[in-house]
């Protein structure tokens, strides 16, 4: 029994530790540097909302679709549509690599982001967001965060 829970504790540690996770007041930092507070409409708060729903502020979550495509990063941007990851047919309307969008920096799926929400729906496209943030109130997300 000691022996099955201490594997089970590894694996966990090695998990947890394969996840880049940014703070949320981190990422609202980021969001406001990048003139994200008020883009399209939308405040930090929903920016913030998004990435948590989407990913739980993981900048390095890949998750693998019904349809064989994959998202990326904080956002969850997908490869169909988005990014270029060289498994299948992209569009890649973003022009840039998925793996970019992993990157620690931030900009490249911020830039992204961006791009999606410019276009017809706005946040709409993400429907996490749609089902968790659309018509919520949103403030409580920058709770005790104080940006500069």
């Amino acid at each position: 029994m000691t022996k099955v829970l201490l594997i089970y504790l590894v694996s966990s540690f090695l998990a947890l530790n394969q996840a880049s996770l940014i703070s949320r007041c981190d990422l609202a930092q980021v969001l406001q540097q990048e003139d994200l507070d008020g883009f399209e409409g939308y405040s930090l708060s929903h920016w913030l909302c998004l990435a948590f729903v989407e990913s739980n502020f993981n900048i390095s979550k890949i998750n693998e679709n019904a349809d064989g495509s994959f998202d990326y990063g904080l956002f969850q941007i997908n490869s169909h549509y988005w990014c270029n990851d060289h498994k299948s047919h992209s569009e890649n309307l973003c022009h840039v690599e998925c793996q970019d969008l992993l990157n620690p920096n931030l900009l490249a799926g911020i830039h992204c982001a961006k791009r999606i929400v410019s276009g017809a729906g706005g946040m709409n496209n993400w429907a996490k967001w749609k089902l968790h943030c659309s018509g919520r109130p949103l403030s409580y997300w920058m709770t005790g965060c104080h940006l500069g």
